[in-house]
């Protein structure tokens, strides 16, 4: 087992869904079979415009041939071990390029950077997790939580990874998925309700929205913001319930077995359609819009 590296970006041509698997050619199994059983970070190549950097976390269960592409693979993320970074991680920064182990014995960077599947060392994945989980500006919650034992959450103290146990219960916290959740989806949306178009802060500077994931957890769900959605109390209740539901272009649908639908018309933007990010990566895929109205939306 071990870490690695693996380039994604969202006009690949391949056949990538990173929180559920990743498509490569045969180049690069060894590389990718070394990662199983292990955690791996996503990058986005810095030509690409506006690129997010290292962006995100995620555990190889396995790889298989692709059975749709001859000659292909593909390596199957484990379910419910991606996680978004709450912090996009640049490329570099002032102190020189994050990945150390990209840079040759002239301190110059190497022909590694540009493969798509790279090996990772621990001391490089850390410090690529630590930045990009680094809880210090979190998106403030409507409720201030009860903070976890572990001090996980010491104000302004970046947490450290020692032992690889403990990284791993960390990535798997479900106290911090859902705070780093709750950041990338209230960051996507500027922290206003996609189904009213409200944006209202609390006299503490805190949102009035919640993240809610369109495929919940407990049906295995990713926690990426495509399966996130901003939504205020009273469209997060109808929203869960399958009173109301979206169709693939956002356009709001509301059950026919609510008992008001007039009163919902009333309270959903004026558009029809729910507000979503400006990165079109960051909008709701149709793949969990459609779980949605299949196993939760009222018909």
């Amino acid at each position: 087992m071990g870490h690695g590296v693996f380039i994604h970006r969202s006009d690949s041509i391949y056949d990538d869904s990173p929180a559920e698997r990743y498509q490569f050619p045969p180049q690069y199994f060894g590389r990718v079979q070394a990662c199983v059983g292990d955690w791996i970070v996503y990058y986005e190549p810095r030509k690409v415009a506006d690129t997010k950097g290292y962006f995100a976390v995620a555990k190889v269960q396995q790889v298989i041939p692709d059975p749709s592409a001859k000659g292909m693979f593909l390596a199957l993320i484990e379910p419910g071990s991606y996680l978004d970074f709450a912090n996009p991680v640049p490329f570099s920064d002032a102190d020189g390029v994050i990945e150390r182990g990209l840079l040759n014995d002239d301190g110059r960077i190497s022909g590694r950077a540009q493969a798509a599947v790279r090996p990772l060392s621990p001391i490089d994945f850390s410090r690529i997790v630590t930045l990009g989980l680094d809880q210090a500006e979190s998106t403030l919650p409507r409720v201030d939580p009860v903070t976890p034992a572990g001090g996980f959450f010491e104000d302004q103290a970046p947490f450290v990874f020692e032992e690889s146990r403990e990284r791993a219960q960390f990535l798997t916290s479900r106290i911090v998925r859902d705070r780093v959740f709750r950041k990338i989806v209230l960051r996507a949306y500027d922290e206003r309700c996609a189904i009213t178009g409200l944006k209202l802060i609390n006299g503490g500077g805190r949102a009035e929205v919640a993240a809610a994931h369109i495929r919940p957890v407990e049906a295995d769900g990713p926690d990426v913001v495509s399966n996130g959605i901003a939504l205020s109390g009273t469209a997060h209740w109808m929203f869960d319930r399958g009173l109301i539901s979206l169709s693939d272009d956002l356009e709001i649908l509301i059950s026919r077995q609510a008992n008001d639908p007039d009163g919902i018309k009333g309270i959903v933007n004026r558009s029809g359609r729910a507000i979503g990010p400006q990165r079109l990566s960051d909008r709701p895929h149709p793949h969990f819009l459609r779980w949605h109205r299949e196993h939760c939306f009222k018909q």
